[in-house]
């Protein structure tokens, strides 16, 4: 959604509309016909480019992030922004998508941490908030921190997740409102739990 030209960090977009009903548009068909919208995300943030990025880790924890989640660039090569996921945003980008549900990727990436943070708010002008304003690069993170150090590669079914990723997959839904109803646990396509 931050890509988007109407709806995103101007000037740092694309020049399409990368939005569920930007979709509807491309493909030729009315919203009404979409029974399902999932928001896809990863168990952290990354970003092409120049833009906002309040959770961005320009240090050895974004670079590890980086290389165990294999974010480059695939025509160019050129390495992505990384950082702690931004649960503002993700609650942000809900209305405007339609979302009914959530895809979570790389949680199997961020489980090699031993501690994850979540940004849950923003301290902006000397107040915190929970929702993203105009001039989002002036917004300091606030965070929740889970227990990492999990492994779920491989894993087809919710209830084998260890404890501390359902934790963290339930926060996710506990602060979005929305079902995390598609897991990735590993680079295969047959590794997703369905829930």
């Amino acid at each position: 959604m931050y890509l988007d030209p109407d709806h995103g960090n101007y000037p740092f977009v694309t020049s399409s509309n990368p939005v569920a009903s930007g979709c509807c548009t491309g493909i030729g068909i009315g919203p009404t016909l979409v029974s399902e919208v999932v928001g896809v995300l990863k168990a952290y943030t990354s970003r092409v480019g120049e833009g906002p990025f309040p959770t961005e880790q320009n240090n050895e924890l974004g670079d590890k992030i980086r290389e165990l989640g294999h974010e480059y660039g695939t025509t160019t090569g050129r390495p992505r922004r990384c950082g702690w996921l931004d649960l503002v945003m993700i609650k942000h980008a809900i209305i405007p998508n339609g979302l009914t549900c959530l895809g979570l990727n790389h949680l199997d990436t961020i489980g090699n941490f031993e501690e994850i943070k979540v940004c849950v708010a923003y301290r902006y002008k000397g107040q915190v908030i929970e929702y993203v304003p105009a001039d989002h690069e002036n917004c300091e993170p606030i965070y929740a921190t889970f227990k990492g150090g999990w492994n779920v590669s491989g894993l087809t079914k919710y209830e084998t997740l260890p404890k501390n990723a359902q934790s963290y997959v339930e926060y996710i839904e506990h602060y979005t409102g929305l079902k995390v109803k598609y897991i990735g646990t590993g680079p295969e396509e047959n590794d997703t739990i369905i829930r």
